[in-house]
């Protein structure tokens, strides 16, 4: 809605779609500091007036900033903090349900970070904690501080490398949205979008790619559903546990992807889509100047030097 898929889209437009969503039973809204930035929580916050707040749960994150095309990554005591103040005041509320580290600061003790929101928790300013493209060993010594209660990074049949050993150590959901146009997505990507750079959306790589939208694709015209609805159901049949966070812009697309759990998949539908995912998707999910948890340990809290 405000960043990072080509021009943000009016704001009335987007609370409408918001207030919408809720109608449908929607329950959960994810935004981050960093959309915009700051301009999608000021957004949630005047969406979330008149009754609205007590309809959802709230979750949204904070360690990355981005500036002159450059991402930085904090988790140090002092950022945490001032970035959960200043997310409330956005939002415009008193206590946020979840709050994630979106990306993890490689030069902080994973636990220095927790221990910090565990403090929040404890001040009633966050309810839960959640973490973003943390590793599985990053995981563990996070919830060894304080439970963690949420872990998001994209788990699709674009992307499951994490069921290694991420997904059994919790136990982008439609490959950012290839599995909703395909190969001609990149056609109709704007300025400002940053799948037109994504390493698996460039040339050398869409064509090997293209194939496997169209296995998908014949198995969603066999099931009466879209591309988009097959991925999403894929991940909603991997458990209780597993929650998609599909975004859009559009009232149409936002009610496609609630009739994704209509879609029904047997162990034998589940077995053909692995098979073809198993295949390999060409490219990387990000470009170098993005972290993800492949690349997010962090060194031992004995290194640590409060300041």
């Amino acid at each position: 809605m405000s960043a990072f898929y080509g021009t943000p889209k009016p704001e009335p437009d987007m609370i409408k779609l918001i207030h919408h969503a809720i109608s449908r039973g929607i329950t959960h809204l994810d935004t981050s500091d960093v959309y915009g930035p700051h301009t999608n929580e000021i957004l949630i916050g005047k969406a979330l007036k008149e009754g609205m707040r007590a309809k959802v749960e709230l979750a949204t994150k904070f360690a990355v900033s981005y500036e002159d095309g450059k991402f930085d990554v904090r988790g140090d005591p002092a950022y945490v903090r001032a970035c959960c103040e200043a997310s409330l005041k956005r939002l415009d509320v008193d206590c946020i349900d979840l709050y994630y580290q979106h990306r993890i600061d490689t030069g902080v003790p994973i636990e220095v970070t927790i221990g910090e929101l565990k403090k929040l928790v404890e001040e009633g300013k966050i309810k839960y904690i959640g973490l973003s493209e943390a590793s599985a060993s990053t995981i563990r010594r996070a919830h060894a501080v304080h439970p963690i209660t949420a872990i998001q990074l994209e788990w699709s049949l674009w992307t499951r490398d994490v069921e290694e050993e991420i997904i059994p150590t919790c136990r982008y959901p439609l490959g950012q949205g290839f599995f909703s146009s395909g190969p001609k997505l990149i056609e109709n990507l704007t300025e400002g979008d940053f799948r037109k750079y994504s390493p698996r959306f460039q040339a050398e790589n869409l064509e090997h790619n293209k194939n496997l939208y169209e296995q998908v694709n014949a198995i969603a015209s066999r099931k009466g559903c879209t591309p988009s609805q097959l991925a999403l159901a894929w991940v909603h049949h991997q458990g209780n546990d597993v929650c998609p966070i599909p975004g859009t812009t559009k009232i149409q697309n936002l009610n496609q992807n609630i009739g994704a759990l209509s879609v029904k998949l047997s162990a034998e539908d589940k077995a053909e889509l692995e098979s073809i995912a198993s295949a390999g998707v060409k490219g990387e999910r990000h470009g170098p100047q993005i972290s993800t948890w492949q690349n997010s340990e962090t060194p031992p809290l004995s290194t640590w030097k409060s300041t």
